[in-house]
């Protein structure tokens, strides 16, 4: 008996082990996959699944399916080579009342059934509501100097709390409907003990049984109800972890709208730093009017061409087609002569300098965040980078220099240093083209004008294309295209547009003086 009770501590420790191990695994596993899956997603299916959703999905809906795993090997393989035992062992002892478990089954299986049914929609509603309070609490904790500076922290907190109250009515309701299981499985096994008695006193009294095999009846049909309620227990893990695998699957089962081609061209001899757009036409999937209508122009190596227009105009949406955030839905794209559809991704991205509108900085410090986009950067190249963004001066000031830490998202930068160190880190990669996505209007007109002059000295030899909403930021540009509802309304240098394009007339006179349009 020693002996079997240390092989039965032994096999419970290894199977405990092996469990745990096997759900790990597979926990990081799907995490890889989402996370691999979600890197490849186009802003589309971003907007489809909103951050929020997707950090619930890698995390909370993970861990639900993780320790259901573990479970499972724990207790589903164990259970029914216990009830198997047990009804080999019944049908040995007493066959007359098996009729008894018969009955216990089924009203296990009934309650169970019942159960799930009124708490399954409710864990679906579960997960969308961690949805919502993961949403609501990134955009209070990101949005704070708003809040602040408009005094709406009640109103924000009565919003977190609306949704913190949902969430835990939900839970609450949904543990009360299983905290029923386990008396209602006591009730039942308890009721069956009695029957057992009840009916196997008159076999006793009849002679048909002895009062030994009604007690081993009993306790092997214990043994069959354990084995079944065992089963129960996972049955309440097990619908919130179904909700959980769909959430993920929708995930995993998502195409991406951007395809890396199979067979991706060179890039042609002679054309390097080109960008060409060809009768470019643009929708946002699900829309029914095109964004950019129609757009024809050529940026040649070491040209500078800028885009302007009014607010909605499509500048940002133009260039994003560029690096394929999107992709058109007419006309093509070419970078050094080959359509950017039918270029490897990678290497498409690798021959771009892209500045965000909005910048953007990674925990670490200021030297990792310089080297992003070139891994083996020497530090007197990102010294040279943050020079000509004008991010040295700043740099220099702060007791760790280069080294000095950035806070996730770069929230202890100011707007400007995030933006110069934005502009600092596309340099420091030095590559073919240069994209600058509105990227100098938290600059002041100085420090705007010194960046552009010494830019342009150092990137002669690159392609630069600048959106804007400021003339004199691009007023030196070798061509700027004027959007207009997501058309081009004019092409040409600051000069020409001046004398020609009425859009550039009225965007002139409302920033320039009388004086400087009477000098142009």
């Amino acid at each position: 008996m020693l002996g079997m009770a240390l092989v039965i501590m032994i096999a419970s420790i290894t199977v405990t082990f092996l469990s745990a191990k096997v759900a790990a695994t597979l926990g990081r596993n799907l995490r890889d996959q989402i996370f691999g899956k979600v890197i490849s997603f186009s802003s589309g299916e971003m907007d489809k699944f909103s951050t929020a959703s997707l950090i619930t999905r890698s995390t909370n809906d993970i861990q639900q399916v993780q320790m259901l795993f573990a479970m499972i090997f724990r207790i589903v393989l164990y259970a029914p080579i216990l009830g198997i035992g047990g009804v080999i062992k019944v049908l040995e002892t007493e066959a007359s009342m098996t009729w008894i478990l018969a009955l216990a089954v089924g009203l296990i299986l009934l309650l169970v059934l019942v159960l799930m049914a009124v708490a399954m929609p409710k864990f679906k509603k579960l997960q969308t509501m961690i949805d919502r309070l993961n949403l609501v609490s990134r955009e209070i904790l990101t949005g704070i100097p708003v809040i602040r500076a408009f005094s709406r922290e009640k109103h924000e907190e009565e919003r977190f709390e609306e949704a913190n109250r949902r969430l835990t009515r939900t839970n609450l309701f949904v543990n009360r409907t299983m905290t029923f299981m386990m008396p209602a499985m006591m009730l039942i096994m308890n009721g069956i003990t009695v029957l057992i008695v009840y009916n196997g006193s008159y076999a006793i009294d009849d002679g048909k049984i002895q009062v030994g095999s009604m007690m081993a009846f009993i306790q092997y049909a214990m043994q069959i109800i354990m084995s079944f309620l065992m089963i129960t227990m996972i049955s309440i893990m097990l619908p919130r972890a179904s909700v959980s695998a769909k959430r993920i699957n929708e995930v995993l089962e998502t195409e991406p709208q951007i395809h890396n081609p199979k067979e991706p061209e060179q890039a042609q001899k002679g054309h390097e730093g080109e960008v060409v757009f060809d009768h470019v036409s643009f929708a946002y999937p699900g829309a029914e009017e095109n964004v950019l209508t129609d757009i024809s122009f050529t940026a040649k190596k070491g040209e500078t061409v800028a885009f302007i227009g009014s607010t909605g105009s499509g500048k940002s949406t133009l260039v994003n087609l560029i690096p394929r955030l999107f992709d058109v839905t007419e006309g093509r794209v070419l970078v050094d002569g080959v359509d950017v559809r039918s270029m490897d991704i990678h290497d498409l991205r690798s021959k771009l300098g892209y500045v965000p509108q909005k910048g953007v900085l990674f925990s670490g410090t200021i030297a990792s965040n310089l080297r992003y986009g070139k891994d083996d950067a020497t530090q007197e190249e990102i010294e040279d980078a943050a020079r000509i963004a004008q991010a040295a001066d700043f740099i220099e000031e702060k007791e760790e220099k280069y080294e000095s830490p950035i806070a996730q998202g770069g929230t202890n930068v100011s707007g400007g240093q995030k933006q110069r160190l934005s502009i600092a880190r596309a340099i420091a990669k030095k590559p073919e083209i240069f994209i600058f996505d509105d990227s100098f209007s938290a600059l002041d007109f100085k420090t705007d004008l010194t960046l552009r002059q010494t830019l342009k000295k150092e990137t002669k030899d690159a392609t630069t294309l600048i959106v804007a909403q400021r003339i004199s930021t691009i007023i030196h540009a070798d061509k700027i295209l004027v959007l207009d509802e997501g058309r081009v309304a004019g092409m040409g240098t600051h000069g020409e547009l001046l004398k020609s394009c009425e859009v550039y007339q009225q965007i002139a006179r409302s920033q320039l003086s009388e004086e400087e349009l009477a000098h142009e």
